[in-house]
């Protein structure tokens, strides 16, 4: 049966689309047929990371107003086996988006696809609550960051009461921790909040932490899933991340500086991959 992942983060910028690309690429890399929708209507960035922007023909709205079918709107990605993308539209208005028309696109997924990814946008607008509403499982993405922690912590409440799970009063949506943009250094200069703080303020199960790195943007701007970048330290985190989403027990990595740099890279000032 199809798990439907929600994406979601309580503030902007905390890298959850580029969190949304590598998950689901990773799922399709280990043969699970996958699926990733992008609901940040009109904006839509899911389809430039995934680099597919050239590709779109028809979008999620599209498909909810009847101007075509769910198979055309259908991304299948080059790269990597059993992944497909669903863009957003840039030209129509959050209100688009409508209970029954989502309803009705997850449940025709749900019969092709093994997971069901959903890219809600920041905080608790209309498009995040629908991404919100299917959730099996959601992955909250935060920065070590005061403001987006305590943000964060708004979107476990929103997600535990107005879920269809909630409403229908079955087991909880399962919340996994994301910590993006980790860096060491910073932690020790007090600049950023340590992992056990993040932690104990949530009081979810980490799910990986993704250290800052200069690979995720160079992945963004080329339209490459930076889980692909195998060389990278964040590309590794993700790859990690989805083992441990599909029962895989692996240490968490990059948590300090001696495994983030070498001798050489302490002495001077290097940077990670």
């Amino acid at each position: 049966m199809a798990q439907v992942i929600t994406v979601t983060s309580g503030k902007g910028g905390v890298g959850k689309t580029t969190s949304s690309a590598a998950f689901a690429t990773g799922l399709a890399q280990r043969g699970k047929r996958t699926v990733v929708i992008d609901f940040d209507v009109g904006l839509r960035n899911l389809d430039l990371i995934m680099g597919v922007e050239r590709r779109v023909v028809f979008d999620i709205i599209n498909v909810i107003t009847g101007e075509a079918k769910l198979n055309q709107a259908l991304i299948k990605d080059k790269r990597v086996d059993g992944l497909y993308i669903l863009p957003a539209s840039q030209t129509r208005d959050k209100d688009a988006l409508t209970h029954e028309g989502v309803g009705k696109i997850i449940e025709e997924l749900a019969k092709e696809f093994d997971y069901i990814l959903c890219d809600s946008p920041a905080g608790i607008e209309r498009g995040a609550l629908h991404a919100l509403y299917h959730a099996d499982q959601a992955i909250v993405v935060t920065n070590p960051e005061v403001s987006s922690v305590r943000d964060s912590d708004r979107i476990l409440g929103v997600i535990q009461s107005r879920s269809k799970r909630a409403e229908e009063k079955r087991e909880p949506v399962k919340q996994h921790l994301l910590l993006t943009r980790y860096d060491p250094v910073r932690v020790e200069r007090g600049e950023m909040l340590k992992l056990d703080d993040v932690l104990e303020i949530l009081a979810i199960p980490l799910l990986g932490v993704i250290p800052e790195s200069e690979s995720v943007l160079k992945a963004s701007n080329s339209g490459n899933p930076v889980i692909l970048d195998n060389e990278s330290t964040a590309g590794q985190a993700y790859a990690d991340a989805v083992a441990r989403f599909l029962g895989e027990d692996k240490p968490h990595r990059f948590l300090d500086t001696e495994k983030k740099k070498g001798l050489f890279g302490r002495l001077f000032g290097g940077r990670a991959a």
